[in-house]
């Protein structure tokens, strides 16, 4: 039996005091992070030359900072604990060359701190959820978590607009067996739409984004002309947040239906591995590609396909499937402008779903070799 990982996401509705004591909490958490990676950054500057006697360095706790700030103590510990774990991440990860050296968190930062189980200081118990320092808080808990699973860590956040959620991560035992590739789809990326199938069907994505563009535009000129703030600023501003919020989680609703569709139907998915952020900085292409979040929907598609034994198979982002006839293999230029693939076989067809098609030929190719 192997241990796996399952997230979920709640709505909190914490009292006031409560509120407080969380605010107070990310700001805690950010203020010993900062204190911590500026003592790093310090001895990094003063003996980068020395990489051994770099090692050798014992980096400042939390626990350090308790004695100087008594309002530390006022905090939940473990989450202070887990700031300091997540610089140590961040500064392996910088040594390793996987990263840039660590930056120091802004209150614009996303607001979140995370706490762990420790002797039973996290349970859910009757539309409530028990938290360190916090106690009782009250959850919307939307979907009921297995009796089996036992929770690890909790995630609090609060978003722009002043709501706040909790992300429960649990670890339970599931032997996953490996499922033959009997169906196999082949996705190809459609800047306006999501993607296009290799069974000729469209994503048909309602591009949330640009439909509230009008709207946004027209509260965020509203917020340009009040002062900075002022009451009236701050309602402004969360009226602007609470749009771009609803965006977000109409995108997340809809990735979340269409990745469970693909996973129940087919066996393996096939996609190219894109560079998004190379996408998305192209000229006139930003806000196709961050309205539909390409990036996520193969997040979610990852995982729901993991959870089954089930594949995601991505080929490289060279393989010329946009240029390739799906019939018999011949290769041509395909500009933008043209959206019908027309060979000298004889094939006609759209080209998003000749790519598709060719995808999923490639996929099933890497599949058989594996």
């Amino acid at each position: 039996m192997a241990k796996q990982n399952k997230a979920y996401k709640f709505r909190l509705y914490p009292t006031d005091e409560q509120a407080l004591l969380i605010r107070k909490t990310f700001g805690s958490v950010r203020f010993v992070y900062n204190k911590m990676l500026a003592e790093r950054k310090e001895t990094y500057q003063n003996l980068k030359e020395d990489k051994e006697a770099l090692k050798k360095v014992k980096h400042p706790t939390p626990a350090k900072y308790k004695k100087e700030f008594e309002w530390l103590k006022e905090v939940d510990s473990l989450a202070l604990a887990n700031a300091q774990l997540n610089l140590d991440k961040a500064y392996k990860a910088f040594f390793k060359g996987n990263a840039r050296f660590p930056k120091f968190k802004s209150k614009r930062h996303k607001q979140s701190y995370t706490t762990n189980t420790v002797n039973g200081n996290i349970q859910l118990l009757d539309g409530h959820i028990k938290l360190p320092k916090l106690k009782m808080v009250k959850i919307k808990q939307h979907r009921v978590i297995p009796s089996e699973y036992k929770i690890k860590s909790c995630t609090v956040s609060m978003t722009a607009s002043g709501k706040y959620y909790i992300s429960v991560l649990t670890e339970y035992e599931k032997e996953i067996e490996r499922k033959e590739f009997e169906k196999v789809v082949g996705l190809d990326f459609a800047m306006d739409g999501l993607f296009v199938d290799s069974e000729g069907k469209k994503a048909n994505y309602p591009k949330f984004y640009r439909q509230s563009l009008d709207k946004l535009a027209k509260e965020q000129r509203k917020l340009s002309r009040k002062k900075k703030g002022s009451s009236n600023w701050h309602k402004q501003r969360i009226r602007v947040a609470e749009i771009q919020e609803k965006v977000a989680n109409q995108r997340k609703n809809f990735l979340h239906h269409k990745s469970k569709e693909l996973v129940s139907a087919f066996d393996a998915v096939i996609i190219e591995d894109l560079d998004m952020k190379g996408m998305s900085q192209a000229l006139k292409f930003g806000k196709s590609v961050a309205d539909n979040g390409w990036g996520m929907f193969t997040s979610f598609l990852q995982y729901k396909l993991k959870e089954q034994g089930k594949q995601l198979v991505k080929i490289n982002k060279w393989f010329p499937s946009t240029k390739t006839c799906s019939s018999c293999g011949s290769i041509q230029p395909m500009p933008m402008n043209i959206r019908t693939y027309a060979c000298s076989c004889g094939l006609n067809l759209d080209r998003d779903y000749n790519s598709a098609l060719n995808i999923k030929k490639e996929g099933i190719r890497l599949l058989a070799t594996a």
